[in-house]
């Protein structure tokens, strides 16, 4: 007989309320072995036959030398549960934040597509949102990096990515990993101040609680929540303004339709035409430098691009040429 909890609950609403994870659907959960993977993925055990779900579990295994028994440790709990087990191991990865997520992510979008899995579910959380919040706030970033983490994203036009728990604390899942005796592994990983994120972690968002808000988590996490809605609004417009003043082979964006445009449509209309005309996805200042273009005279150019790429004024077209 499962002992159901308020976080129970409160996750099964978000499903709900959102959409997230449809009856009968095929899931792979990808879990660390840590405490916010661990309580996802007991949940969604727990009410999987509710929701006639199929689950799955993957685990990816950096090599690092402090995730040394980890595989084995996840593997026992998965196979205590009678589920699927999956696991990726890879010895040539820097220990790095950003290549090791990139890295799992590609893992878990090969896994799901091999495996015929339609959705994989991680254990994001409130606590993550704000960090990641902050954490690109400081590195700089307009309201689609301040919102960053969001409940459901397309991976491909087969595979989703859902986060059930981004209203759920990393306290309150500790708290349910304690209550559940779940075995949970701690990543020494998650305790070294170089990396960025740990030291907003452990350090920043601990020290923003205690001086200036004791809600910093679920205040920021509010501000993600109302920045998404935000920007999915102005990308919906934005989509419709581009129709209108983007036009192809060659490659040109109208000037005249777009100086009557809010700057802020402007800026996203914009980036969509440059990351067709660049290597990289633009930056602010490149955007900016595009911005100018509207109302300058004809004949006018913007600095090089990365891939000797200039944007060059002709009457009512700002056109993408090569440097020769």
């Amino acid at each position: 007989m499962v002992s159901y909890s308020l976080l129970h609950s409160r996750l099964e609403s978000n499903l709900k309320a959102r959409g997230l994870l449809k009856k009968g659907t095929r899931i792979l959960i990808a879990l660390s072995g840590g405490q916010d993977s661990l309580c996802l993925a007991k949940i969604l055990l727990d009410l999987h036959k509710r929701w006639l779900w199929d689950l799955a579990v993957a685990h990816c295994d950096h090599g690092w030398s402090s995730d040394t028994g980890m595989a084995e440790h996840v593997q026992n709990i998965v196979n205590s549960w009678g589920l699927p087990f999956y696991l990726k191991a890879t010895k040539d990865l820097p220990e790095r934040e950003e290549a090791a997520r990139k890295w799992r992510y590609f893992v878990l979008e090969e896994i799901a597509q091999r495996e015929d899995f339609s959705t994989i579910v991680t254990g994001h959380t409130l606590s993550d949102r704000s960090e990641t919040l902050l954490y690109n706030l400081i590195r700089g970033t307009g309201t689609d990096g301040l919102s960053a983490l969001d409940w459901l994203r397309c991976l491909t036009p087969e595979i989703k990515l859902v986060r059930p728990m981004l209203n759920i604390t990393r306290s309150e899942t500790g708290a349910f990993c304690h209550e559940y005796k779940l075995p949970v592994w701690e990543d020494l990983v998650n305790q070294k101040l170089q990396y960025a994120r740990n030291r907003l972690r452990l350090e920043v968002i601990p020290y923003l609680a205690t001086h200036f808000n004791p809600q910093v988590e679920q205040h920021l996490g509010q501000t993600a929540e109302i920045l998404r809605g935000e920007s999915e609004y102005l990308e919906s417009i934005a989509g419709e303004i581009i129709k209108k003043v983007v036009a192809y082979e060659p490659l040109r964006l109208n000037r005249l339709t777009l100086r009557g445009v809010p700057l802020a449509l402007q800026r996203r209309v914009i980036r969509h035409f440059l990351a067709q005309s660049i290597p990289k996805m633009p930056n602010f200042e490149q955007i900016e430098a595009v911005v100018k273009l509207i109302d300058a005279p004809n004949g006018s150019k913007t600095s090089s691009f990365p891939g000797q790429v200039i944007l060059v004024v002709e009457n009512e077209w700002i056109v993408r040429n090569e440097e020769s």
